[in-house]
């Protein structure tokens, strides 16, 4: 839906500027060298006050932010098929009949069974070294839940910091605008001289500066920077599933019933109902 909202941006606020007996041709011959001063600068400060991985993480993110949708009531559906579908295998077959599906999930039958799972990197990470290390290790489900948890944390610091880096680029447009009105002013000055034809197109260019800081910040940098917080949250909830799941199991929860722990984690519009989990599972125990 990002692309959407840039396009409803720019066709009502120029839509409503052309209404207004405003013409664009001003706008378009100021914009480019106008965005140079700004976009340059503000570039500038992104670099002087992010390292390199918050750098390019925030550029990936930001791109991503336009078409994801976070996880879908499917995909929660699917990860609860494979969740329940692990947590069999190791019931019946032990930690020698799990072991060479998380070591090798990329290879794993069970894995490669659902895709969407598997197209989340953090998730699978998450999910596999856990089970690596609860059958190395006698953890208690308080330790489980505290590794979870730690982990959860880490890797929303690393994708919150990149959307906040955003947010303060956002935060700078507007001043940047006013530096490259400023310059414009300057230029201004020393065509005083040349009648009001001329100064008023020069001046007219100047505020084309603060418009696009203003612009830029509030309807398409601060939003992005917010849905990339927002994609994080979702991302994280993702993940607050298989803990949830992956604690009932260390409590020695039966299978169903951890999944059963994963489901209520789930916030109510993107949550399967009981059914459709049951039945899910049903197709599993059927194919098995």
């Amino acid at each position: 839906m990002g692309f959407v909202g840039i396009i409803v941006v720019f066709g009502m606020v120029f839509g409503g500027f052309l209404a207004s007996g405003g013409h664009l041709h001003v706008i378009l011959h100021a914009a480019p060298l106008e965005m140079v001063i700004i976009g340059g600068a503000a570039l500038g400060g992104y670099i002087i006050a992010n390292p390199m991985k918050t750098i390019k993480a925030g550029f990936k993110l930001a791109i991503k932010s336009m078409t994801a949708k976070g996880p879908q009531k499917k995909d929660y559906l699917e990860l609860m098929q494979l969740l329940f579908q692990l947590f069999q295998v190791f019931r019946k077959e032990g930690p020698q009949g799990i072991e060479k599906h998380i070591e090798n999930p990329d290879k794993s039958e069970i894995f490669k069974a659902y895709p969407s799972f598997m197209h989340n990197h953090h998730a699978v990470h998450f999910l596999c070294d856990t089970m690596k290390v609860t059958l190395s290790a006698e953890l208690s489900p308080y330790d489980v839940d505290d590794l979870l948890s730690g982990d959860i944390k880490a890797i929303h610091k690393e994708e919150h910091a990149a959307a906040h880096a955003v947010q303060t680029v956002a935060d700078g447009f507007p001043g940047l605008g006013i530096v490259a009105a400023v310059l414009g002013i300057v230029k201004t000055m020393a065509h005083l001289t040349e009648g009001t034809e001329v100064i008023g197109g020069l001046v007219a260019h100047a505020l084309v500066g603060t418009m696009l800081g203003v612009f830029c910040a509030y309807g398409l940098i601060a939003p992005t920077a917010a849905k990339m917080g927002a994609d994080a949250d979702l991302e994280g909830q993702y993940l607050e599933v298989i803990k949830n799941a992956m604690v009932a199991l260390q409590r020695g929860a039966p299978p169903i019933v951890c999944v059963e722990y994963a489901r209520r984690s789930i916030t109510p519009d993107e949550r399967p109902n009981f059914d459709e989990v049951d039945k899910a599972t049903k197709d599993i125990k059927k194919a098995a």
